[in-house]
């Protein structure tokens, strides 16, 4: 980072140029991600250290360091949690072989999948049921569309990334398909998407409601309204959170300079030439902490005000596992 030569002890200090940081609202955690952090530490509260986890809890460094820290060990694949230890399944859901094959190891395992990812997978199901053929609209390689392709036997699901995947689409029967998509995707670019879908086999079956989550389509809208004023938004976000990088596409395409950074240490100060306003917001996976260094920090070279931009209000919960129930009125 782009440090400010210090200032001599017998000079004046330098007078900080202004800038006002427009905090956008709702921003960072929603209540998939409260809840998959909360399953890890209530786990390590009732069976102790250590608890496994099969992938990142969620896409965040801190998080996960920070839970590394209490006790808990993240791993890739079942085949590395060994025998007599609990085991915990991240936010973004896994195949429907991971918890079979957890449960035939005797494993004590809880599924801290966010329910509106559990949603995706059981319309998968009904629709696979139903006799149809699903088009999944997601990013290849996402843990999430590794998980819902999982819930179905192979073959049942074909991946649809762009417009162009759409339009190079071959189907065997147009009359028997749906469409699904990935819950952290950007709003328009799947609107787009989904539009061409229908163009092209006006017989396709959608979801009854969006399957884009309520945190990512509020804080993509959030940004929109943020960033008319901005002349940069700084996202804070891990670069494989799939819902933190669209909030720098958003930003980007409504026109403004974006940024995604894990940590406030990683800003370089030449960023702010000719800023007079930043907008800042944080994906889905990242807590309030990170919020608060990058505005500390801001504060150390700048004049910083402060303003709100809010554009509606979050209050969805998600119950946690029967299992932990008890361990969390007891916490």
């Amino acid at each position: 980072m782009t440090e400010t030569a210090p200032t001599p002890a017998n000079a004046s200090p330098a007078v900080k140029p202004p800038l006002l940081i427009k905090i956008a609202s709702p921003r960072g955690f929603c209540a998939g991600v409260d809840r998959a952090i909360e399953i890890v530490e209530l786990s390590l509260h009732k069976y102790g250290a250590p608890v496994y986890v099969r992938h990142e809890i969620v896409h965040n460094k801190f998080v996960v360091d920070s839970l590394k820290a209490k006790g808990a060990v993240f791993v890739e694949e079942l085949d590395e949690v060994p025998d007599g230890v609990p085991v915990v399944f991240s936010a973004h859901g896994v195949p429907k072989a991971v918890p079979h094959k957890a449960a035939e190891r005797g494993l004590n395992y809880l599924d801290a999948t966010c329910p509106l990812v559990s949603k995706v997978h059981r319309q998968a199901e009904r629709q696979v049921e139903a006799g149809r053929h699903i088009i999944f609209v997601g990013h290849k390689g996402h843990p999430e569309v590794i998980g819902t392709f999982g819930q179905v036997e192979p073959g049942n699901m074909t991946l649809v990334e762009t417009v162009e995947d759409v339009a190079n689409l071959q189907v065997i029967d147009e009359t028997k398909l749906a469409f699904l998509t990935q819950t952290t995707l950007s709003v328009d670019d799947t609107a787009e998407i989904v539009a061409a879908l229908h163009q092209r086999f006006p017989a396709i079956v959608g979801p009854k409601g969006e399957d884009i989550c309520y945190a990512t389509s509020n804080r993509q809208a959030a940004v929109k309204v943020m960033t008319d004023d901005c002349d940069l938004v700084l996202v804070i976000g891990a670069p494989n959170s799939s819902n933190s990088l669209r909030l720098v596409e958003v930003a980007e395409r409504e026109g403004t300079r974006a940024m995604l950074i894990q940590r406030a240490q990683e800003i370089e100060l030449r960023w702010f030439d000719g800023v007079n306003t930043l907008g800042l917001t944080a994906g889905a996976s990242a807590p309030e902490i990170l919020v608060r260094e990058v505005v500390d920090l801001l504060g150390r070279h700048f004049d910083v005000k402060e303003e709100r931009v809010k554009t509606v209000d979050e209050r969805i919960t998600f119950k946690l596992p029967r299992a932990l129930a008890a361990e969390a009125d007891a916490a």
